[in-house]
């Protein structure tokens, strides 16, 4: 039996519960209850969400027995600083835990308690920076989706605390529970810890309808050249316009947002894939691993080996 507990304050986001549906799934795919879930807060009774959502917990005080802490995040942890009484609790009771972890922006209050001091962590992508001003103790990695540093855990905002809380699965029940689990939830897959926060289509967000066919069009056609003539031919506009609208709705010019989706998708095959470099560029557009080293190198400020490593070890 493994014991969660998952640590709330008033104001806590409510996604940050959305993990719980993870243990339960794998509770039910395991065939038996190998985790116990309960909701804690300082004084216990009802907290309330962000939303406005009661839910009720148990109290700090007493005996507690729990195995892993999760520590929920806020919608803003500038303004609402943790209770002093949690901070005190974590830093007593979190190194009795098997392990603890902060959601999203609970990582903060993990920083708060000193337990991120000369680690690896992520938050929301909205607070690295501010996180890694407050604490420079912390080897802050602003564009990950979760981060394994010893028992210390913590993820990025909202749905990556699904992908952490599954990683927790693969390594307490094994990869096959965790890949049904995901099935079962109707998750596409678990993104590796080192996976970027950020999705190159969701930045470019592109106003019509033509160019964001024109950006599917170039996503699924990645091994393909892809000059400005063809994507301009897909959606019936003359490069020359086909190249000023682009511009004008993202940004970006057409041969630079298509080295990005590039990046993305080379990064995505290193971190899931023991697919040969000279394979993923191939793949992806690049002329070979030496042009692919280059745009990583460019794009990421590391080489495509680093990123390779940095996934397997989260």
């Amino acid at each position: 039996m493994h014991r969660i507990g998952f640590l709330l304050s008033d104001g806590f986001q409510i996604m940050a519960l959305a993990p719980q549906s993870v243990f339960e799934y794998a509770n039910m795919t395991a065939g038996e209850a190998f985790y116990t879930l309960e909701n804690f807060s300082v004084a216990g009774g009802e907290v309330r969400s962000s939303l406005g959502v009661a839910v009720g917990t148990r109290s700090l005080r007493g005996k507690i027995d729990v195995d892993t802490w999760i520590v929920a995040g806020v919608n803003d942890p500038l303004s609402s600083p943790p209770p002093e009484k949690i901070l005190a609790f974590l830093r007593k009771g979190g190194s009795r835990a098997r392990r603890i972890a902060g959601i999203c922006t609970g990582a903060f209050v993990l920083a708060e308690a000193g337990l991120l001091a000369e680690r690896r962590a992520t938050t929301h992508w909205a607070y690295g920076r501010e996180m890694q001003k407050r604490f420079p103790d912390i080897r802050v990695e602003e564009d990950r989706i979760y981060i394994v540093d010893g028992p210390v855990w913590t993820s990025a905002g909202m749905t990556a605390g699904l992908d952490l809380a599954l990683a927790m699965v693969e390594k307490d029940l094994g990869a096959e529970i965790a890949r049904s689990v995901a099935h079962k939830l109707v998750m596409h897959q678990r993104r590796a810890g080192g996976q970027s926060q950020h999705s190159e289509m969701l930045d470019l967000a592109p106003k019509s309808d033509r160019i964001q066919n024109a950006l599917n069009y170039a996503r699924q056609n990645l091994s393909r050249s892809l000059t400005v003539e063809e994507l301009a031919e897909t959606v019936h506009l003359s490069p020359r316009q086909f190249s000023r609208v682009f511009t004008l709705e993202t940004g970006q010019s057409p041969a630079k947002a298509i080295e990005k989706l590039r990046l993305e998708a080379a990064r995505l095959m290193i971190e899931q894939s023991r697919h040969p470099l000279d394979v993923i560029a191939r793949e992806t557009g690049f002329r070979d691993r030496r042009h692919l080293r280059e745009a990583f190198v460019r794009g990421f400020g590391l080489p495509p080996q680093a990123v390779r490593r940095d996934a397997r070890m989260d």
